[in-house]
């Protein structure tokens, strides 16, 4: 149950109400502070659409990051997002698989960046060895873009989690789909 109640457009000031053009309770919450709310729909919206990362690997990044924290919200939107970005039920299954360390028929570049996202998420920073191989193989835009992305989600899921926002029930097959690991 969400900590702050849920607010709809009708709710904000003339002004404001267009931050609630996509529906999600993520932003019925961030809404009770609207510049805050832009401010995070604006660095949002260039990873998802203004960013030159591969949609592909940045989509399995921040699914990396949801899986880990165990973010229902988080996993189950991106999942959702993911389709839409060219990542396959075969990612998924792989992003799984390596992450509990067993193979997987994920390429060498989608393995070196969930597990960079892994060590954002799980150690505060990317090893050197991992940033080495991803800039082998990514420009130095693509390289701060990945960054920002992983750090970015992994504030999303503390947010989530400290406002305990909701799933919204057009999400939950995603997670009947892939349910997060327990404990």
């Amino acid at each position: 149950m969400a900590r702050l109640p849920y607010l709809e457009q009708s709710d904000l000031a003339p002004e404001h109400q267009d931050l609630l053009k996509r529906n999600i309770t993520l932003y019925k919450q961030l809404a009770h502070s609207p510049k805050m709310l832009r401010a995070f729909q604006t660095v949002g919206y260039h990873i998802r659409f203004g960013s030159p990362m591969d949609t592909r690997l940045r989509e399995l990044a921040i699914l990396q990051v949801g899986w880990l924290a165990r973010s229902k919200y988080e996993w189950s939107h991106h999942v959702k997002i993911a389709y839409d970005f060219g990542v396959t039920d075969a990612d998924i299954e792989g992003l799984i698989a390596d992450t509990a360390g067993k193979p997987s028929s994920l390429d060498p570049l989608a393995k070196a960046v969930i597990k960079a996202a892994r060590e954002v998420t799980l150690d505060g920073k990317m090893a050197q060895a991992s940033f080495d191989t991803l800039s082998a193989a990514m420009t130095k835009e693509q390289i701060v873009d990945l960054t920002v992305t992983m750090s970015f989600y992994n504030a999303v899921v503390r947010i989530l989690a400290s406002l305990e926002i909701d799933v919204e029930p057009e999400y939950q097959t995603y997670l009947d789909k892939y349910p997060l690991p327990q404990g």
